[in-house]
């Protein structure tokens, strides 16, 4: 008799694993869109600042969808650098994917996931560049890791090994330190200017509310703006 003890694959536990899995094990706030603002920016900042009392890791974080050359979906997680009149704000290389693609199709959309209140926000516009002034002020307000990673210059490029990595970031980190002032020329700060904003309010016996704020031709609506509540 054999004392070999069978495990279960790691694909065949997978489902259970994920299935075992809990959304929104927390009280959720309630939301009434009667009281929604005419605009969404109030709305975001109010959403934004909850999140955060929530104590919700990373609120600043954002998923960026974009589209490649062939027109198929592209997005990546990065962080939210303002939320203004003009839009939502980032920042990356225009050498990097991302910044090859906007420069060829400039529409974006963004999702925004705050668990700790079962919140979700979506954004939807076209995207435009920010001036060199604007992008340099960006980097330069950031920390000296953030510029050094900046200065690598290389993003979404093949890297030859993990030590050539490591010798790049070390050598960036050396130059951020030493010369804090230093440009990186392809650093560029993009807006995307909303089109459509929904907001997402879950609930535990899943009678979510789906605001949509749709910008409406001709200036339609108050400031602009169109809201209608959808079926989840």
């Amino acid at each position: 008799m054999s004392d070999h003890t069978e495990h279960p694959s790691p694909a065949a536990a997978f489902p259970d694993l994920l299935h075992a899995q809990r959304v929104w094990d927390t009280e959720l706030p309630d939301f009434d869109p009667a009281t929604a603002p005419p605009a969404p920016l109030p709305l975001f900042h109010s959403w934004f600042a909850g999140a955060v009392a929530a104590g919700q890791t990373e609120p600043h974080a954002m998923s960026l969808a974009t589209a490649d050359a062939e027109g198929l979906p592209d997005v990546r997680t990065l962080l939210l650098h303002d939320a203004d009149e003009r839009g939502f704000h980032f920042a990356t290389h225009a050498t990097s994917a991302k910044g090859r693609q906007l420069a060829a199709r400039p529409y974006a959309a963004l999702g925004f996931y705050w668990p700790a209140q079962g919140r979700q926000v979506r954004v939807r516009g076209p995207v435009v560049r920010c001036t060199p002034a604007e992008s340099h002020a960006d980097l330069h307000a950031r920390s000296t890791g953030a510029l050094a990673a900046a200065l690598t210059g290389a993003q979404s490029e093949v890297a030859g090994s993990v030590a050539e990595l490591h010798r790049a970031a070390d050598a960036a980190w050396e130059r951020a330190a030493a010369e804090p002032d230093t440009e990186a020329p392809t650093w560029t700060r993009y807006v995307v200017e909303p089109a459509r904003v929904e907001f997402f309010q879950g609930d535990a016996r899943r009678r979510h509310i789906r605001l949509r704020y749709r910008r409406a031709e001709g200036g339609a609506g108050a400031g602009g703006w169109t809201r209608e509540l959808l079926w989840p």
